[in-house]
Formats: structure tokens, sequence, C-alpha cells
């Protein structure tokens, strides 16, 4: 069965990302568009989207004659001693290109050993982060971010969880029924952002994306005041579209 291409899933865009690269990689004088698509198998339309993406993070470069070699991102991603900062400097600079782009915060969140935890932020002045009044990791069942991330977990996971952080009311529109909770995350297109109305503080908006690659939960969100809540759709669609070079700063 041939695959299916997702240019605006996240994972899946990752996925054709890391096999360009893998293919770019093999060839160190450098290789074509058309020699990437024929061993990757990408859809000429799609590997245009995905190496314009690529150029544009530094993974790739383009020579003058117009063939493809492994950029200086990559290249400084590839190993050594100062790998991990590099990493972590990619993954910043990511986070405040993503944070201008959307005009609000961003973040960078993960459930692990059973607790939602932020890992990465962008804010800024034009871009301030949301004020942690109740604690994130007891408060999934409101934020957008938390909503995210238990709708990737099975029912069990979900119970588990809830059984140690009880759906506590934060504001008016906060979700406390664990039925209603529960349909609500099931009925959540994978391919839709979560969004929270006001549901974990009043004056605040936000929506989160999943970032999940093999068994990790993570997800990507932004929030925003209210008055900038007529931004948060087209934010959130934007959040949506540029994951996939967030996600392949976690990737590699």
């Amino acid at each position: 069965m041939a695959p299916t291409y997702e240019p605006t899933a996240p994972y899946h865009s990752v996925r054709y990302a890391l096999r360009v690269l893998e293919t770019v990689s093999r060839h160190a004088t450098g290789t074509t568009d058309t020699q990437i698509a024929r061993e990757t198998g990408l859809p000429a339309a799609h590997l245009t989207h995905m190496l314009a993406m690529l150029r544009r993070e530094g993974y790739v470069k383009q020579l003058s004659d117009g063939a493809y070699v492994v950029g200086e991102s990559l290249t400084l991603l590839g190993g050594g001693v100062g790998r991990a900062q590099a990493l972590n400097d990619k993954l910043q600079s990511s986070l405040d290109e993503l944070r201008d782009s959307v005009g609000a915060a961003v973040y960078i969140s993960r459930y692990i050993d059973g607790e939602v935890r932020i890992l990465h932020y962008a804010d800024g002045p034009q871009a301030p982060k949301v004020n942690e009044w109740a604690e994130f990791h007891r408060t999934a069942h409101a934020s957008a971010m938390g909503k995210c991330l238990l709708a990737q977990l099975d029912h069990d996971g979900r119970r588990d969880h809830l059984s140690r952080h009880k759906t506590a009311r934060l504001t008016s529109r906060t979700i406390t029924n664990e039925k209603v909770l529960f349909h609500k995350l099931d009925s959540q297109p994978a391919s839709v952002p979560v969004l929270d109305l006001q549901e974990y503080a009043v004056g605040t908006v936000c929506a989160a994306v999943p970032i999940t690659a093999g068994a990790t939960v993570g997800c990507l969100a932004l929030s925003m005041p209210l008055e900038h809540a007529h931004r948060l759709r087209k934010a959130a669609d934007t959040l949506n579209r540029r994951a996939a070079p967030v996600l392949l700063s976690l990737a590699i």
C-alpha cells in the first residue's frame, strides 16, 4: 500500500524529513531533488515543501548547481562534545521563531512518569507566558496542553492520572465531569488543535497540538491574553503547520 502523505501532520512530516536527511547524508558531494525523490519515494510537490523547510532550518544547503548537501545545523547536531548545547540552542531558536510567527508564548510539554511537565518555552514582552496560578501538573483537565497530552493516553492512563489529580473547578468553564471530559478527549481529531477558552484561567486562551514520536507523549502549545482571542484559531493553525521543525529538533 502506498504511504499516505500528510504535510500538515507534524509526526508524519518529521518522518519524511528524517528520510530526506538520511538520503542527503549518504551523498557527501551533493544530490539532486530528483534523486532524493527516487530514494525516499516522496511526491515532488511534498518534497519541494520539505526541502524548503529543511533549508530554512539549516539542515540542508543548496549549492549553486542545485544539488543538496548537509547543512550547518545538521553538522553541529551530528556529534561531538557540544552536541547537547547545539541541540538546545537549535530547539530554542525554533521556539523563538515560532513565538514570533504566532504572536504568542509557546511551550513544549511532555507526559513523563505520569506527570505533565513543561520542558521548554519561549515568551517575550509582546508574548507573555501564562501565569501558573494553579500548578500545571495538577490541572491537565483544564489546560489545552494538559488535554492534548491526556488525549494521547489510553483510558486506563487517563484514569490513573485523574485518580491522582482530581478535576477541580478552576473557572466557570472548567470541565469537571470525567465522563464529559473523556468524551471530549475521544472526539478530538488528532489533526485539530486542542483549545482552552478560559478553562484554566480567566483572561487567558490557549491551544495545543500533539508532537508525538514513537511512545513519547508530547505537545506544542501557545497561550495569549483574552483580548487576542480573535487570533487564537489562526495562531493555532499556524502552530500546527509549524510544529514539524520543532519536533525535528527533538528527533535528531
